[in-house]
């Protein structure tokens, strides 16, 4: 499972005064934290800030971040420029988040995602928006994918992510999710998935205990990366133990090693 750690973004009053206030100490601090929780890579967010404003300040963040951190990231924005400013100091294989099947975000993107060999993250998603049914998602999630697959992209470096919504207003979200995964799975041998956690929950109370079953039922039908605060032990606990369950860890060594390490005390 690769763990994005997803603590370094302006959406975060914390994090966006350090971010206006170039604020290096704190910054570095975020990112040496969720490495030490058991991140592999970390997104990078400053999109709080004005646009024209974004690109130098994604520079700055990348290296920050990087010269602390010492692992990839997922270079995370709408913005395109932004995207490029932090890619082109990125050291080493990036992530780009996100590319959709919306034209004008694919057309701005896509030359980025070549140009650096970076991977992607792919919402399911196109100019009508989010799929309204699995038989739609199916349909977009699959264009998309082809689309990338033949400007040259890497199977390997495609993270789909299926979207997933809030269960509180669309119960049947979580399901149509697992399906999405384990058909485009068989469509497409070699494709990541991921996903991030905010949404599932969106609306209901203690959060926590559903995103951490989220991850769990998600990693059943394929889910290999996932953007979450690694600062929860018990998510992160469920994780090792799930790769574990699933021979995803063979002979359960992962988790003898983060035992040992004191990252199943969740």
């Amino acid at each position: 499972m690769l763990i994005i750690g997803e603590k370094i973004n302006s959406t975060r009053k914390s994090i966006d005064r350090a971010v206006r206030a170039k604020d290096v100490e704190v910054i570095q601090e975020e990112a040496k934290k969720q490495i030490e929780a058991g991140a592999h890579m970390l997104d990078v967010n400053c999109g709080t800030l004005d646009a024209q404003d974004e690109p130098a300040t994604m520079e700055w963040l990348v290296r920050t971040v990087q010269e602390a951190a010492g692992v990839p990231l997922c270079i995370d924005s709408p913005n395109h420029k932004a995207l490029a400013a932090g890619l082109s100091v990125h050291r080493g294989k990036a992530m780009i988040n996100s590319i959709s099947g919306e034209t004008e975000r694919f057309a701005n993107v896509l030359p980025l995602v070549k140009q650096y060999g970076a991977s992607v993250v792919a919402l399911c998603m196109d100019d009508r928006g989010i799929p309204a049914s699995m038989g739609q998602a199916l349909e977009v999630g699959t264009k998309l994918v082809n689309r990338l697959l033949d400007a040259g992209v890497p199977v390997e470096d495609i993270y789909f992510d299926p979207l997933v919504r809030s269960v509180a207003t669309n119960p049947e979200t979580v399901l149509e999710t697992l399906q999405l995964m384990e058909e485009m799975s068989a469509r497409f041998s070699g494709l990541h998935f991921v996903s991030g956690l905010s949404n599932v929950s969106f609306g209901l109370p203690e959060r926590r205990h559903l995103n951490r079953a989220y991850v769990v039922l998600s990693m059943a039908s394929g889910l290999d990366a996932v953007i979450v605060d690694p600062l929860d032990s018990t998510l992160m606990a469920l994780a090792y133990a799930t790769e574990a369950l699933l021979n995803k860890d063979r002979f359960c060594m992962q988790y003898i090693r983060s035992y040992q390490q004191g990252k199943l005390k969740g």
